[in-house]
């Protein structure tokens, strides 16, 4: 009689990435909120790199590189409306922007120095 039927050693029991969305996201809010900026590129840092290895890994991206750049995005956007609308928060601004450049040249860094063929292959 097993212990756990119905479990396959072949799939994996949980993913890692919700944890670090979940440490991510209020990171940066507080970063945001309280104007700190290394708080705040760091939170967006871990929430952009975890939603970039959760759409991989669940096989919505083929490679995570594009998924951080797709996320940086609209993190730019977002940075832009602090920066340089009304809202008039330009430290937030350029702390989101910062973030999203680094996500940015993490993705072009990737897609670049990453090789397409696996060895052996």
């Amino acid at each position: 009689m097993d212990a756990e039927p119905g479990l396959s050693e072949q799939y994996r029991m949980a993913s890692p990435w919700p944890l670090f969305v979940a440490l991510g996201v209020p990171i940066a809010e507080l970063g945001i909120v309280f104007g700190l900026f290394p708080l705040s590129v760091g939170g967006l840092l871990l929430f952009g790199g975890s939603v970039a290895g959760m759409a991989f890994e669940s096989g919505y991206a083929k490679t995570p590189w594009r998924g951080l750049i797709g996320v940086a995005l609209p993190l730019a956007a977002l940075g832009a409306a602090f920066a340089f609308t009304r809202i008039d928060l330009p430290g937030r601004g350029f702390a989101i922007i910062a973030a999203a450049a680094i996500l940015v040249a993490a993705g072009v860094a990737g897609t670049l120095f990453t090789p397409t063929q696996k060895p052996g292959y």
